[in-house]
Formats: C-alpha cells, sequence, structure tokens
C-alpha cells in the first residue's frame, strides 16, 4: 500500500460487469445496482459483457438497457473466460475511476461508495478483500489460503489474499492496463504489478442472487496454473532445488560403500534392489517434474508468440440506440 494525496472526487464512472449463464439473477442484480448508483452525484456508465451465454442473459440484459440508457452490452463470440470478459469490459468502459464486480450478487454494490471515497484520498487501485469467509466451504477456504501463501512466497509481486476481481481502477491506471495483452491473464496480480498507488477494502460477500458459481474446480486450477507461471521463474528454481536435493540422496548413498572399502569390510556389501528402484524413481520423477515445468514454460511462449486476440466481440457494442423498438418486433 502506497502513501496518498487527496484528489477531486470522480465525475464519471464506468462498471464492468462479466456475466455467464445469469439469466436468473441480473435483473435483481442490477435493481441492487441503481439502488445504490441513483443515488450518487457521478454520472454512470454499466458495461455487462455476456461471456458466451446460452441460457437466454443476453436477451435480460437488452431488456435492461430499455430500462435503463446507461447500460451498454458487449457480447463475446463464444465463452473465453471470467479473465478476457473483464479486459473487454476495461478495454470499452471509460470514466475518471473504473469499477469491476461479478454480476451473480456477491460483490456488494454499496462497497461503491467507499470505493469513489478511497479514489478521493488518491489510490488509483482499490482491492477488496473477503472479510467473512463463512459461507465459504471448507475445501475451498483451505486451498484458497495456501494458494496465495504459495503465489506470495514464489512471485515478488504482492496479491492480497482472499482478494476479488471487485475493485477500482482510476483511469490512468486503466489505461495503463490496457497495454498488458499477455494471453494468460491473473488480473489480481497485473494490478498491483503495474505499480499503482492501490489499497485494500474489506467486504462481507452477500449470498448468489440464484444458480451456482461458475468458477468449477477446473477453471480454477487453470487460473492458478497462470498466477504461478506468470509471475516469474520460481518453478524452474524448484525444478533445480529437486535436483540438487536428488545429487545430495546420491552422495549419502556413495558414502556408504565408500567407508566400507575404506574400512576394510568389503564383504558386508550386498548389493540391494532397493536402493537401485529408489534411485532410479527419484531421478526418474525428478527429470520428469523439471521436464514438465519446462515444457508448461514453452507452452506460455508458444501462447504468446502466436498472438491471437485476447477476445473476439460478436456484433457492436449493444446500448439503447441500437435496440430495435418494441413496436418493430
Amino acid at each position: 500500500m502506497n502513501q496518498s494525496a487527496e484528489r477531486p472526487a470522480a465525475r464519471t464512472v464506468g462498471i464492468v460487469v462479466p456475466v455467464f449463464n445469469e439469466r436468473d439473477g441480473i435483473h435483481e442484480f442490477h435493481q441492487r445496482l441503481r439502488a445504490t448508483i441513483d443515488v450518487l452525484p457521478q454520472s454512470f456508465q454499466v458495461w455487462y459483457v455476456n461471456d458466451g451465454s446460452t441460457d437466454g442473459t443476453e436477451a435480460v440484459v437488452a431488456e435492461i438497457i430499455r430500462q435503463d440508457p446507461r447500460v451498454h452490452l458487449l457480447n463475446l463470440s463464444r465463452n473465453f473466460g471470467h479473465q478476457a470478459a473483464l479486459t473487454a469490459g476495461l478495454d470499452f468502459a471509460s470514466g475518471e475511476a473504473v469499477i469491476t464486480m461479478d454480476g451473480d450478487g456477491q460483490h456488494p454494490p454499496a462497497c461503491i461508495v467507499d470505493m469513489l471515497d478511497l479514489y478521493r484520498r488518491g489510490f488509483d487501485v482499490v482491492l477488496t478483500q473477503r472479510g467473512d469467509e463463512s459461507g465459504t466451504g471448507f475445501l475451498k477456504r483451505t486451498t484458497s489460503r495456501w494458494f496465495y501463501r504459495l503465489l506470495n512466497w514464489m512471485t515478488s509481486t504482492p496479491v492480497v489474499p482472499g482478494a476479488a476481481d471487485f475493485r477500482l481502477m482510476s483511469e490512468q491506471a486503466v489505461l495503463s492496463f490496457r497495454q498488458v495483452r499477455e494471453t494468460h491473464r491473473f488480473i489480481r496480480g497485473l494490478v498491483t504489478w503495474m505499480g499503482f498507488r492501490w489499497t485494500v477494502l474489506q467486504f462481507k460477500p452477500d449470498r448468489r442472487i440464484a444458480g451456482q458459481s461458475k468458477y468449477s474446480l477446473r477453471k480454477m486450477l487453470r487460473l492458478a496454473n497462470d498466477a504461478i507461471f506468470s509471475f516469474g521463474t520460481a518453478p524452474i528454481r524448484l525444478a533445480l532445488f529437486l535436483g540438487l536435493c536428488v545429487l545430495g540422496l546420491a552422495f549419502i548413498e556413495f558414502l556408504d560403500p565408500l567407508i566400507h572399502v575404506l574400512t576394510g569390510r568389503t564383504s558386508e556389501l550386498v548389493p540391494g534392489w532397493t536402493t537401485l528402484l529408489l534411485s532410479v524413481l527419484v531421478l526418474g520423477a525428478t527429470q520428469l517434474i523439471t521436464l514438465a515445468i519446462l515444457g508448461r514454460y514453452v507452452g506460455l511462449i508458444y501462447e504468446e508468440v502466436k498472438k491471437r486476440p485476447l477476445y473476439l466481440l460478436r456484433g457492436s457494442p449493444v446500448d439503447q440506440s441500437t435496440l430495435p423498438d418494441k413496436q418493430d418486433r
């Protein structure tokens, strides 16, 4: 957290909300959002990013646009993932401050007031941290806690434990973020890596409005993989450490027959298959781990050099002016 100096309050604010199959809850979410922003003096624009939904989410957002001219919709051509959807929203949203939040209702819109106050106090990035995880399962809490410990140990980029993709970024931070176009993205780390003045705001997550979390175990593991390999070469150093450990074990194993030879007790040496088998297995496992780590980095290079776009849009951004009038349908 860096020192900050106060500045004028933001006059324009963009809000980015990625959604994926949230048809049953998105209308209620928008009502909660309006209850907060309607009483604030700022001028708001809300960007919903439809990340390839197949349940009719797009139609619900289109109806919201007819009722609220501040709302815009970005339709991604397929499901590119949460991080890509956030990136798309940040590419299009504008304002002296831009806020990203999920549309499932767990990120309370009331926190926007505190975020804007921290922005006025001079912070370019306001991160949020879950302050009450009583509604989160034991396994998820435990794995999350150890993941952040491992990540902060392996990298030089500070990542707030329990951080969420619920944050405020100043216009300068957003413009800088748009320059970062790496394929495998862990935005929670990127926003602190940029080095802007940041602080942390704790919040208590609300219950989901409807449905279930779209972050499956597979997606969480993929995100963790991207985070670890995107912020340093610690896994390679780990492979070197394993290699040195195996070398140390081999040296210890070599000392035993050497001592027997030097003390003239060669008759006590009995060839052992167990020792041979253990040595081969340890050495083989270390080699495979090392190859896997190097292969992962080569794979990341391969993905980057292709320079494919992070996402593709289906059609143009949708706002009230581009929707057909109900009488024309």
